[in-house]
């Protein structure tokens, strides 16, 4: 028996609310999946869908993967966090991220500047609100407790959440591209959601996740496609490589691009950014290499699959959330990862 865990990646909501993800996330449970994830870009938000799993699920664990951190400050983030615990008794995975500049200046009205160092002072308030030991201050630039800048009527003070948290140690994870993102996960966060990775590649983080702690949680999101037809099934990631490489930030600043660049891949990262923003968003996809997108998906026959596997079991990765479309599909991936 394998002890790696499965998840369920419902991300966030097309164009209009799905309706199947009740039926996927009680499907998976039944099947033993570890956890079901939801997520948050300009649209649907990650925290409200989750809580309507939790209601009609008992077992499963409940990941936001992620909540960006601009869209709340961090003790409205932390009365979210605790009150899902709460109502799902100790289910809850807090996924953070901090996004891009392109939606947090352009939806969420805020900069993005010092990335890091906001993420350092977010995840410290939310850590002294479930701890609940003393009144909640913080002296960064960031995220000032008790404010007393600008417009501030100086009444403020520290406060403690009325209701007592059920976890001090509800699972904070980090989603992290960067090499010093990835280095603050291991050192501040109880695990991390990668983007992007290989088990074939894994000298790409192996420096930033040096110190992380022995228990440290790494929850990755993977497209599964069980096909006899591996060219066709890597059509789709290709496709979605290409949007995130080519689309997903500006020409001169995207992280992901930047991150496929690291893996090996510059030349080929270049031409597909050019390919997309000239509009030639097919080409683009075409230009995706088939080894970058076999290496970061599970797309094959079974054996092909089973044989994946094996790589996916010598890394860091303790967790494979993956993007069913069917319960058929997640039967499937129950069979042949659960029970090797």
């Amino acid at each position: 028996m394998s002890d790696m865990k499965l998840g369920l990646m419902l991300g966030y909501w097309g164009s209009t609310p799905p309706t199947h993800h009740i039926q996927m996330a009680q499907q998976a449970e039944a099947l033993g999946y570890d956890s079901v994830w939801t997520a948050e870009a300009y649209g649907s938000d990650a925290i409200t869908p989750l809580a309507w799993i939790g209601a009609q699920t008992s077992k499963i664990r409940l990941g936001t993967g992620i909540c960006q951190i601009s869209a709340r400050t961090p003790t409205a983030m932390a009365m979210a966090a605790l009150t899902m615990d709460h109502l799902s008794n100790g289910r809850m995975i807090l996924g953070l991220g901090v996004s891009g500049p392109q939606v947090v200046e352009g939806w969420y009205g805020g900069p993005f500047s010092k990335p890091l160092a906001r993420t350092r002072e977010y995840i410290d308030i939310i850590r002294q609100v479930l701890a609940r030991e003393n009144p909640v201050s913080n002296d960064g630039e960031h995220y000032p407790l008790p404010y007393t800048g600008e417009g501030s009527w100086g009444l403020g003070k520290p406060l403690k959440p009325i209701v007592h948290p059920l976890r001090a140690d509800l699972p904070i994870m980090m989603g992290a591209e960067g090499p010093k993102n990835v280095a603050l996960a291991a050192e501040i966060a109880d695990g991390w959601l990668p983007l992007y990775y290989s088990p074939f590649r894994q000298d790409v983080y192996s420096a930033s996740l040096s110190n992380a702690k022995a228990d440290f949680e790494v929850t990755q999101g993977l497209v599964v496609n069980i096909t006899d037809d591996e060219e066709k099934g890597l059509i789709p990631i290709k496709h979605m490589l290409a949007l995130y490489i080519g689309g997903m930030g500006a020409k001169d600043r995207n992280f992901h691009k930047e991150l496929i660049g690291r893996m090996g891949f510059e030349a080929e990262a270049e031409k597909i950014q050019d390919l997309y923003l000239a509009g030639k968003k097919d080409e683009a996809a075409q230009a995706v290499p088939n080894q970058l997108a076999d290496e970061i998906s599970l797309v094959g026959s079974v054996d092909k699959i089973k044989d994946r596997l094996q790589a996916w079991d010598e890394t860091p990765v303790t967790s494979l959330n993956v993007s069913a479309r069917s319960v058929v599909e997640l039967q499937q991936l129950a069979d042949i990862v659960l029970d090797r």
